[in-house]
């Protein structure tokens, strides 16, 4: 299930959306320049691994450096292959853009830098022994999920649903598409913690992500630039124009 785009007009430039998803594709680049063994390094340093930081005696014998708050951030900025990185900037491209219209370029950073800080941790306390480092935006990206749910239910999603090789497009409505999202990220953490999904990836991060973006939206929304919400609150700079045809190019009457 792949957003293609939304009805939701952008109003305001996103340069904070540009910068993140530049980063995320410049590290990604540097990453393809390191051999094998100083990649995985990388991401055991740079992304997080929960029994680093439930089981210091652990990461003590595994010699990890004592300072490992920085990895909280890091892990945001780091992908491990080409699909993880474009999906994770495709739905952070498709549902971005209009968070950061109703908050401006700083609050939209620190609203998704805390959204990605608030998910691992969840993640953490659902996977406390864990040895595999999590990497990736996805998260962060979850909380502006959560956030367009709250500001933008009205909203329509062009979707993606391949069925066995065969795409089939559906116009969905948001908070549609955004709750079986969410429902889906949350019953496949609960089976991986029975073992009956996959544990590479971060469930509960996305879950926590997307509940965190909802609680905490308050905090950093501008409602003089919600202009597009449910509830519209100021007015957008820029009017789009409506166009009136002139009366020589309107059609005669018909008898």
């Amino acid at each position: 299930m792949i957003p293609i785009h939304d009805s939701i007009p952008r109003v305001h430039t996103p340069y904070m959306l540009y910068t993140i998803i530049a980063v995320c594709f410049g590290i990604f680049l540097l990453e393809r320049l390191l051999p094998v063994s100083q990649l995985t390094e990388f991401f055991y340093v740079y992304g997080v691994v929960p029994a680093r930081f439930t089981d210091p005696a652990w990461a003590e014998r595994m010699h990890f450096p004592s300072d490992a708050e920085y990895a909280f951030i890091t892990h945001l900025f780091i992908h491990g292959g080409w699909v993880h990185l474009i999906l994770n900037m495709w739905f952070l491209w498709i549902f971005g853009d209009n968070i950061e219209d109703v908050m401006g370029p700083l609050r939209f950073l620190f609203f998704y830098l805390t959204c990605g800080v608030v998910a691992i941790l969840i993640n953490i306390a659902f996977t406390p022994t864990s040895v595999t480092p999590v990497i990736g935006a996805s998260g962060a990206i979850a909380g502006i999920m959560g956030a367009y749910f709250l500001l933008y239910p009205h909203a329509r999603v062009l979707t993606l649903i391949p069925i066995v090789i065969i795409p089939f497009f559906f116009y969905l409505p948001a908070v549609f598409f955004l709750l079986l999202w969410v429902g889906i990220q949350l019953a496949l953490g609960i089976a991986a913690l029975s073992g009956h999904a996959s544990t590479s990836v971060a469930w509960w991060a996305h879950t926590g992500g997307f509940i965190c973006g909802i609680l905490i939206l308050p905090l950093f929304r501008k409602k003089n630039r919600c202009y597009y919400c449910k509830i519209p609150e100021g007015t957008p700079p820029v009017r789009p124009q409506l166009l009136t045809p002139k009366p020589s190019e309107l059609p005669p009457p018909e008898e």
